[in-house]
């Protein structure tokens, strides 16, 4: 990679981070201020992107239950969502086209069609980005945005099989031998163990499985994507995840920057890309109505839609292939270019606020609600333990076992991510499934039982948030967090919380305590 490109993507993405914004925007900027200067993109920020994207569907694969896909507020909404929003822009563009906008005259019937058809996308990579930064990854409405994403990438992936006549070929069924071998290779990764082997074995299945899917004329990304899938239920998958967190980040750069590359700007492209941002809102609206009809909460089904609201890039493939195919004019390779780069900037902006947002509009919004609740909407009032753990990660389980075991309080535990609560409490673990950040989730409780709140969760957003919500229910006990640096403890002592934990630096108290203690012991 060009030096010039690490020094834009680190300026920029500084700056971006500086005013609060995702650094995920500054490179996006760099790709654009590259190209304007001059700077060309190659093979090696095009291989950058591609193994980005080939992690980044790899991991979420690893963190995806397939049950979830035949849940009736996913397939349902992705496919009403496909098929309603391709009228309604189809029929904006026709009217773009009538108040006498050259660009949009010159498009038939079948062109703006396939515009629309590109548009109906969200971006995998950056409601990804914009999830994992925010720490919702496993929360309902983060869940439920990412399997609808699944299906929208299985339903473009379909797409690029058909328009690139690339027919998968009759040894894809020997893919199926997999399953065959699914005990052998889940012995090789328990032999592989804790060490610098595990990113690669995770690299291994992942590529590996991409030029698997590529020899038999299966788009290789997919075959990244199922085999995430395939191994999900592994014990070491999330450990899996984490080694190759940083890998995917940093190729995932090579990404932004491409999408720059693809652009040369000019002022009537930038006005038509402006009037496409005109229909983000529909997007937004059409999500929200379809997951509020089907049942989902009015919280969760805002915070989905609004991460939802952007343009993708698998858009771009298919407007690359279009124009290949000679069924699209060039310049709306560009266009939709600047309309995806433009959606990425305002999806993260907004999402920094979209938990004010719902809060400020929560009773206009609740009225859209059904009465009926979905059963993964339904929380169960836990005992009268007065004490609660958010966030049963490692810092979570050593706090629930010493309080069991030192402590004479009652503590229960709640974690946002189903599957690990079912897995919790078949250990005997009292703990409960429910979204800490919902100011909804403390209304129904009973908060005048509880008299401590621990926060174990490493995210500071998060752990502010929730300090919002239970003071915005009007919580009178006394609430705890754990902070990696000083700085994050300032912030969350600012922000009001009784005690703040320094991971590291308590770490260091516990093992100096013990082992001085086997001193006074001999």
């Amino acid at each position: 990679m060009d030096f010039i490109w690490i020094l834009f993507a680190f300026i920029c993405g500084l700056a971006a981070k500086t005013i609060n914004l995702p650094p995920s925007i500054g490179f996006l900027a760099a790709g654009f201020a590259l190209h304007y200067l001059g700077y060309e993109s190659d093979d090696t920020l095009k291989a950058l992107s591609d193994l980005g994207i080939t992690l980044m569907l790899f991991t979420i694969g690893l963190k995806l239950d397939i049950k979830t896909l035949f849940k009736t507020e996913i397939w349902l909404t992705s496919s009403l969502h496909t098929v309603v929003w391709i009228v309604i822009a189809t029929a904006a563009m026709k009217i773009f086209a009538f108040i006498a906008i050259s660009s949009f005259q010159a498009l038939d019937l079948n062109t703006s069609l396939l515009i629309a058809f590109a548009l109906s996308f969200s971006s995998t990579v950056c409601v990804i980005k914009l999830l994992e930064e925010n720490g919702e990854m496993r929360t309902r409405h983060g869940k439920l945005a990412v399997a609808i994403l699944i299906i929208q990438d299985i339903v473009a992936v379909g797409f690029l099989v058909i328009a690139t006549a690339k027919m998968p070929s009759l040894w894809a069924l020997a893919l199926l031998s997999l399953f065959l071998v699914k005990p052998i290779i889940k012995k090789l990764i328990s032999l592989v163990g804790h060490g610098e082997l595990i990113p690669l074995m995770g690299f291994f299945f992942a590529f590996g499985s991409y030029e698997l899917f590529e020899l038999v004329n299966i788009k290789g990304d997919l075959g990244a994507l199922l085999m995430g899938m395939f191994l999900a239920s592994h014990g070491k998958a999330s450990e899996i995840n984490k080694s190759l967190m940083s890998f995917k980040d940093l190729f995932l750069i090579g990404f932004f920057l491409s999408i720059g590359f693809t652009a040369t700007l000019s002022l009537e492209m930038i006005g038509l890309a402006g009037m496409l941002m005109l229909l983000i809102p529909i997007k937004f609206m059409l999500f929200f109505a379809l997951l509020s009809v089907l049942k989902v909460r009015a919280r969760t089904a805002f915070l989905s839609s609004l991460a939802l609201s952007n343009f993708s890039e698998f858009g771009l493939i298919v407007a690359a292939v279009s124009v290949n195919a000679q069924w699209l004019n060039k310049e709306w390779l560009v266009i939709l270019a600047l309309a995806v780069a433009f959606s990425f900037v305002v999806t993260n902006v907004l999402y920094n606020y979209a938990h004010t947002f719902f809060t400020r509009y929560r009773n206009t919004l609740t009225k859209l609600e059904r009465n009926e609740r979905l059963s993964e909407d339904v929380f169960i009032q836990p005992s009268q333990a007065p004490i609660i753990i958010i966030g049963m990660g490692r810092v979570g389980m050593g706090a629930y076992n010493a309080i069991k075991t030192h402590g004479n309080k009652r503590v229960w535990a709640l974690d946002a991510d189903k599957d690990k609560v079912n897995w919790l409490t078949s250990q005997g673990i009292e703990a409960y499934y429910g979204d800490a950040e919902d100011v909804c989730f403390w209304e129904n409780i009973d908060l005048t039982k509880l008299e401590l709140v621990l926060i174990a969760l490493p995210s500071v957003k998060d752990s502010i948030s929730i300090t919002t919500q239970l003071n915005k229910a009007h919580f009178s006990g006394k609430i705890a967090a754990i902070a990696r640096f000083d700085d994050e403890r300032i912030k969350l002592e600012n922000q009001g919380i009784d005690k703040v934990f320094n991971f590291y630096n308590e770490v260091g108290v516990g093992f100096a305590d013990e082992s001085i203690a086997l001193l006074k012991e001999s």
